[in-house]
């Protein structure tokens, strides 16, 4: 029931959430939003356990807003994603282990633009696109057909409205959130 789904072009990446919290097939809410801004160019989707996906996403982005201010620069995407997968790791080895899936989408003025998939076993790989949830069974096929290393910005729109479609018309979500980083600015589309 919960979606997330994330493509990266040459200079942008396009992320998109639904917009409902689940727990197994009971639909609690209906307008809830599972992006949580890191920085002005990093930001961080989260899918899980109701509690921990708001604490946990809250916690990382405390902390690396403290990081920016004791240090005066920002964690790019790739450091942040590292910074966030180590907390993930050690909560999974502790006593209160956080049950979230995560994309970390950014732009870094050296390294362009990252999408990062992590999951609930701190598993971390930089993607050229993701999706976590019930919907990544049905749209994984179709971002693998139609995705190319190339995509301008509208055809990412395209493609990313060919898997909202498709989620959609098995009824498992309908609305959703799009964000669209591109060099250094985060739009809310």
């Amino acid at each position: 029931m919960e979606y997330l789904i994330g493509i990266q072009g040459q200079d942008f990446v396009l992320v998109a959430a639904d917009n409902v919290a689940a727990s197994s097939i009971i639909q609690m809410k209906h307008d809830y939003d599972k992006m949580f801004k890191l920085s002005e160019k990093i930001l961080l989707l989260c899918v899980g356990e109701a509690g921990d996906t708001v604490q946990f996403a809250e916690y990382i982005q405390k902390n690396v807003q403290l990081y920016k201010m004791r240090n005066g620069y920002e964690l790019s995407p790739a450091a942040a994603a590292n910074f966030t997968r180590k907390n993930l790791a050690d909560y999974l080895r502790s006593r209160t282990p956080y049950h979230v899936n995560l994309l970390l989408a950014g732009y870094d003025d050296s390294d362009g633009p990252g999408l990062y998939y992590m999951d609930y076993l701190s598993s971390l790989a930089k993607a050229p696109f993701a999706a976590h949830g019930y919907g990544a069974f049905l749209t994984l096929s179709i971002l693998d057909r139609y995705y190319r290393p190339d995509l301008t910005r509208d055809e990412a729109m395209d493609l990313l409205k060919k898997c909202i479609e498709e989620v959609s018309s098995a009824s498992i979500s309908r609305r959703f959130h799009l964000h669209y980083l591109h060099l250094f600015n985060l739009f809310h589309l």
